[in-house]
């Protein structure tokens, strides 16, 4: 099989791109293909690399082949380097969860609407609180003290981030992406089996979403 057509998936795919029925249906349905990733993945072999998926396969991605000495090293770099930022992404996830009533985590394709957080956080000190230590984490960055503009920094370093979609940049109205998907797994992979450091909050948050 010829990867010319693919040439933009495939550039994509090596930039640490998330491909998901959300972001991007037409490039998913082609990775749902088996011929297009073994096609990928021949290609992509000499890189040490393969086209992966979540455990329910809504998203897709790159992932090493082999886990070798010096992928691990990489891979322990780069876990390293997200742990800081995944437990403002946990507590996001289930502030959303309780603040909006979910009786489970977020998954692809839910539709998140800022402003009915926002409504739902104004009365409540307890919630506003924690949307403010949330915003104003480094990874959100929020330099603001009024709850509207911290709610949509969070939801725009979500979008920046892959984690959400806007579909109508004149609308804050937000699809969550199969990127969450792999979120969850990277975080029971910390967990369960690489014993990399977080605190007691982050352990906390953790076990109320897995």
């Amino acid at each position: 099989m010829s990867l010319l057509p693919h040439g933009p998936l495939l550039e994509r795919l090596l930039a640490g791109e998330f491909i998901c029925a959300v972001s991007d249906e037409s490039a998913f349905k082609r990775l749902q293909d088996d011929a297009t990733r073994e096609a990928i993945d021949s290609y992509l072999r000499p890189l040490n690399r393969r086209v992966a998926s979540s455990q329910e396969e809504g998203v897709y991605f790159l992932a090493w082949r082999q886990l070798d000495d010096s992928a691990r090293d990489q891979l322990a770099r780069q876990l390293g380097d997200t742990v800081n930022s995944l437990l403002p992404l946990l507590e996001w996830l289930q502030l959303v969860q309780e603040t909006l009533g979910r009786d489970s985590v977020l998954s692809p394709g839910d539709v998140l609407k800022p402003g009915e957080l926002q409504a739902k956080s104004e009365d409540n000190p307890s919630l506003r609180e924690r949307i403010e230590r949330l915003a104003t984490d480094s990874f959100f960055g929020s330099q603001s003290d009024q709850l509207d503009a911290q709610v949509k920094q969070v939801f725009k370093r979500l979008r920046e981030h892959g984690y959400l979609l806007q579909p109508h940049g004149d609308r804050q109205v937000f699809l969550v992406t199969g990127k969450v998907d792999y979120l969850l797994e990277l975080v029971r992979f910390i967990r369960d089996e690489e014993h990399l450091p977080v605190d007691d909050e982050g352990e906390d948050t953790q076990e109320a979403l897995l």
